[in-house]
């Protein structure tokens, strides 16, 4: 199995998510962690702060793919497993992880490290390690 690595795509994309986060913190004293932003969208909705954020948020994941599309005029290539029972499970134990870890890769992993929070140091080397040991055994062993 061979993947695509793009250093300098990778770079690019790391800087702007770090830049976006920072900006989240500094406008709006908000973590840009996913799992927190996506549950503000989720009943009951009421008033909440952030909302605003959120559904603009997924208005931009829901966009990434067609303003990629019109500035290159290639699709990025995706690849999803047809085996509907795989993702569900794969879907769930995420979600309970996000629920049991109190946030995501991306708020312990890209805020919690550079706020030097022991709590996303931690998770961030659990669900690293477990990424790790994932890989391997799918590459090496199955």
């Amino acid at each position: 199995m061979e993947t695509e690595f793009t250093p300098l795509a990778s770079l690019g994309g790391g800087t702007l998510i770090g830049l976006s986060a920072v900006i989240l913190m500094a406008a709006n004293g908000r973590i840009a962690g996913i799992s927190g932003i996506i549950s503000r969208l989720l009943p009951p909705i009421g008033d909440r702060p952030g909302l605003a954020q959120g559904i603009f948020f997924v208005i931009g994941l829901l966009l990434a793919a067609p303003l990629y599309f019109f500035a290159s005029g290639n699709l990025p290539l995706q690849t999803i497993s047809d085996n509907l029972p795989l993702l569900a499970i794969a879907g769930g134990l995420v979600g309970f992880g996000a629920a049991l870890g109190n946030g995501c890769t991306s708020g312990h992993g890209v805020c919690g490290i550079s706020r030097l929070s022991q709590h996303s140091i931690v998770a961030t080397l659990i669900f690293m390690a477990t990424a790790f040991v994932t890989v391997f055994v799918l590459r090496h062993i199955v």
